[in-house]
């Protein structure tokens, strides 16, 4: 009888996968603080928050976003599992949150319902500047409105967060796509123009003219950009009502004070949009000598159709927007915002001996208890060794409980800064850690 040896293992066969990555220490803090800051902006404006499965059906996504969109036909992660389940793993937020809506009966809420959400999304394109395969986004949603004040209101929280955050310099380019009562005209008349000109476009936007022609303003391919520049916009073919909301959205923004540019071809890339879609970028002083476009930080748009398209026998008139908090973090404008669960420790402790061991644990919740954040090294044994890190971790005291206080329950306190040390009983720690952490404001 003979046994296969196991195959070697090499590093590239456990490597991250491609377009994701493993994210640490002070990236790691830097997330949580734009996140911390994200959401309390988020909740002084009015919204909660919510969180959706990463995995949801895959008729949430096929349904809403669109033929013809590169989320639905090339970039989500699908999976059928053992019990026969088409799952994906979510490549947006917006359609799972208006799922959330409906399957928990929110329409009986007092509208509208106001929410904001944060984590990780998934697309499989190509890594490239700003674009991750797993990339995480702090959204916003406002259902069950057509206010024009809900679309203005996600503009400026999002443009205020991105304030707080390093960015200075925001623009914010806006359009209107219109509504299911003015669009069918406009998509006719827009199919008639490129179809005089499909021997020049891409492969791509040649199909795109059968399945979605709004993607055609969507092209990057320079093939097509000449051909844009002429194309009928949707901003020209609006109904009255749509006229009205976009003219009332652009006087909120105004009276905001938010730079804004329309853009008469941006139409977002997912089907579910209606009327007002946007982006907030960041201008370059440099970027007409660069030749490389701005990025867009974050977008979204209103997506009154949405709902139907989910099973709901209502339309919910409803408006949202996303950050790409990765580009955030990535951008040299980015300013890093201290999360609160970064704490610079006041004291570091050091202990010796086994029986100190033991007992380290009471001492290091004593000072849990009252707010005093500590570094150690409970694995390591030498007085010297320990003292060396306590020096160059900055921290303004120094608690050591060696074998000789583990016996005599007391502890050494060692102001670092003039050196000077006292004993202090453990009975009295409490009192004394009141004392230091006065001291230590």
């Amino acid at each position: 009888m003979t046994t296969e040896k196991p195959k070697k293992i090499k590093s590239e066969d456990i490597a991250s996968p491609k377009g994701m990555r493993d994210i640490l220490d002070k990236e790691y803090y830097a997330y949580q603080g734009f996140f911390e800051k994200a959401s309390e902006i988020a909740a002084y404006y009015g919204f909660r928050p919510i969180e959706t499965p990463i995995l949801e059906r895959e008729a949430v996504f096929t349904s809403s976003l669109g033929v013809g969109t590169d989320i639905r036909d090339k970039e989500m992660y699908t999976l059928k599992t053992k019990g026969g389940d088409h799952l994906v793993m979510r490549p947006e937020g917006t359609a799972g949150i208006m799922r959330a809506y409906i399957e928990n009966g929110m329409q009986a809420l007092p509208q509208p319902v106001m929410f904001y959400n944060y984590g990780p999304y998934f697309r499989h394109e190509n890594p490239q500047r700003g674009r991750l395969r797993e990339l995480r986004q702090f959204g916003l949603e406002i259902l069950g409105t057509q206010k024009s004040i809900a679309d203005a209101l996600v503009i400026r929280t999002m443009t205020l967060i991105l304030d707080e955050a390093g960015f200075k310099n925001l623009s914010v380019e806006i359009n209107s796509i219109g509504d299911k009562e003015c669009r069918g005209g406009y998509m006719r008349e827009l199919t008639n123009y490129y179809k005089k000109h499909i021997a020049e476009l891409c492969p791509a936007c040649k199909e795109r003219i059968k399945t979605n022609p709004l993607r055609l303003l969507d092209c990057k391919d320079a093939r097509c950009l000449d051909l844009k520049v002429g194309a009928p916009t949707p901003i020209d073919s609006l109904c009255n009502d749509c006229r009205h909301h976009f003219k009332e959205v652009i006087e909120y923004v105004e009276e905001m004070g938010i730079s804004y540019r329309i853009n008469k071809n941006l139409v977002r890339g997912l089907d579910y949009y209606t009327r007002t879609v946007f982006e907030v970028i960041e201008l370059e002083p440099d970027r007409d000598e660069s030749g490389v476009a701005p990025l867009s930080l974050g977008g979204g748009g209103r997506y009154d159709l949405l709902a139907k398209s989910l099973g709901s026998k209502k339309d919910v008139p409803a408006v949202g927007g996303a950050i790409g908090v990765d580009r955030v973090i990535m951008s040299p404008a980015h300013k890093p915002i201290n999360p609160r669960i970064l704490k610079k420790p006041k004291v570091y402790f050091i202990q010796l001996g086994n029986e100190a061991k033991l007992k380290s644990f009471g001492i290091i919740e004593t000072l849990r208890k009252a707010h005093i954040p500590i570094a150690q090294s409970l694995s390591k044994d030498g007085l010297a060794q320990q003292l060396a890190i306590a020096e160059r971790s900055g921290a303004p005291y120094t608690i050591i409980f060696g074998q000789k206080e583990a016996l005599d329950n007391t502890i050494i306190a060692r102001n670092m800064e003039t050196r000077s040390q006292e004993t202090v009983k453990l009975a009295d720690l409490p009192d004394f850690v009141k004392h230091l952490k006065d001291e230590l404001k």
